[in-house]
């Protein structure tokens, strides 16, 4: 009988298991990957913190009052309320506890990041081997704490069922192999659900380009659903916007080759379009949270690009690295870059409306021209598009984080429809829902630092219970 089984050797499930050891716990750790670390292999790492000791050497006035602001500010007041404050609270505390045991800064933070809405201070931290930087300051604590025989850890290891007893409590977990595990109490720390499309379906409602770890399947939202909690967040879902297809049919996005969308990045000489040809957002528009919710909005989440033979010698790269030369030789040989002639032909060629395209393109031409004002509030308009050949690039949202989740109480319970929780059954990290500590928007480093620091705090909690 182990006192803590953390399910997940993640984010947020290596913190937990190391803190809960370190106060007295026998724990266990599970992993189902061959590996541990979970979403730091492929994450930026973003993290975020006021009042530490790197902004004070900086001279950098902050604090989690501050903190708390900014996130109320730009997730328009929809993160959670009780665990935005906790993880402003704890944050500061967990990134001094990283440095303290050898993270490497990357030698400009804190600093200011531009890709989503920006903080009013610099806050924002990572090292420089992003998320991987993270990853080998918890590996080296695990590691040593397993030699030492404080921490079991079994690797493989895939949980596919909860067991609830009397009580509300959750009295064991059983393993695909059949194998039965059972602890005072359990933490699910098995992440978001970005590499299942099915459940991302129900959940979102949207087709799946993922650039999500291939192991965030859901799991503790599917077991934790079998025995009655809840899930909230539905809603929330915001995308990364716009990315190439993979173009071996996986659902996954094209990562090397990254459109450039962002507006203080290149300026567009393209217009954007759905499937039926038409307009929906100023593709000029500085604010990437604007663009983002405007994509959930538009069908499949999946819009084009267009422009012209001049626009694409004018406004290169339009994909980070591609030069114009490249670009002509990407075009309809590669998924989701398509030219032709005439804007028909290109049309048919990449799945848009051919009327509804003509249509955009001669009022946008016209307007450009005539100087009228943009009905989406574009300002900035360096021609029409009439210069054959035409191209496109398809850009799908792409799906980095999952923002709906596994409810909990105040102390990272989980709890059922009713809002009772169950007595001893946990959660932490991106299980919860991105959307508990950002709201619908992209909050910058409150994912990975509150999965961090929620998993360090719980586990110290549960720590010291058992003893």
């Amino acid at each position: 009988m182990y006192d803590v089984i953390v399910v997940g050797a993640g984010t947020a499930g290596i913190p937990c298991a190391l803190e809960a050891s370190r106060n007295g716990a026998r724990v266990l750790l599970l992993e189902k990957d061959h590996q541990v670390g979970g979403t730091l292999h492929i994450s930026g790492g973003h993290m975020a913190a006021a009042g530490t000791r790197r902004q004070r050497e900086k001279g950098i006035e902050d604090s989690p009052a501050l903190h708390k602001a900014d996130i109320d500010r730009i997730s328009n007041h929809g993160a959670r309320e009780d665990l935005a404050d906790l993880a402003v609270e704890l944050a500061a505390p967990t990134l001094e506890w990283l440095v303290d045991n050898g993270f490497e800064f990357a030698p400009e933070r804190p600093r200011l990041v531009y890709g989503h809405e920006p903080y009013g201070v610099a806050r924002t931290y990572y090292g420089p081997e992003q998320g991987k930087s993270i990853l080998s300051v918890l590996v080296k604590l695990l590691d040593d704490a397993v030699a030492k025989g404080e921490i079991e850890l079994r690797l493989s290891a895939d949980v596919v069922e909860l067991v609830v007893g009397d009580s509300d409590e959750v009295c064991c977990l059983r393993l695909r192999d059949g194998s039965e595990l059972a602890a005072n109490s359990i933490v699910l720390a098995t992440g978001g659900f970005g590499a299942n499309g099915e459940l991302f379906q129900e959940l979102e409602k949207g087709h799946l380009v993922s650039a999500a770890w291939p192991t965030s399947n859901g799991d503790g939202i599917t077991m934790s659903r079998r025995i009655g909690a809840a899930i909230v967040g539905e809603g929330t879902y915001l995308p990364t916007f716009g990315g190439l297809p993979s173009p071996d049919g996986s659902g996954r996005v094209r990562w090397s080759d990254r459109p450039l969308l962002i507006a203080t990045e290149r300026p567009p000489h393209e217009i954007y379009v759905d499937r039926n040809g038409k307009r929906w957002v100023s593709e000029d528009e500085p604010s990437i949270d604007v663009k983002e919710h405007a994509l959930v909005g538009i069908p499949d989440m999946t819009f084009w690009t267009i422009f012209d033979a001049r626009a694409l010698v004018a406004s290169q790269p339009m994909v980070v690295g591609w030069s114009p030369e490249h670009f002509r030789q990407e075009v309809n040989n590669l998924a989701g870059v398509f030219a032709g002639q005439s804007l028909s032909e290109l049309a048919e060629r990449a799945g848009i409306d051919p009327e509804g395209l003509e249509q955009t393109v001669a009022e946008y031409n016209d307007q450009v021209t005539s100087g009228e004002p943009d009905p989406f509030g574009r300002t900035f308009r360096p021609g029409t598009i009439s210069e054959p050949p035409f191209y496109s690039l398809q850009n799908h949202a792409i799906t980095l984080i999952t923002f709906s989740g596994v409810d909990v109480d105040s102390q990272l319970r989980v709890r059922k429809s009713d809002g009772t929780a169950f007595k001893n059954l946990y959660a932490v990290g991106e299980l919860l829902g991105a959307g508990a500590t950002m709201g619908k928007s992209f909050v910058g480093g409150m994912l990975v630092m509150p999965s961090i620091a929620f998993g360090k705090w719980l586990g110290e909690e549960l720590g010291k219970r058992s003893t």
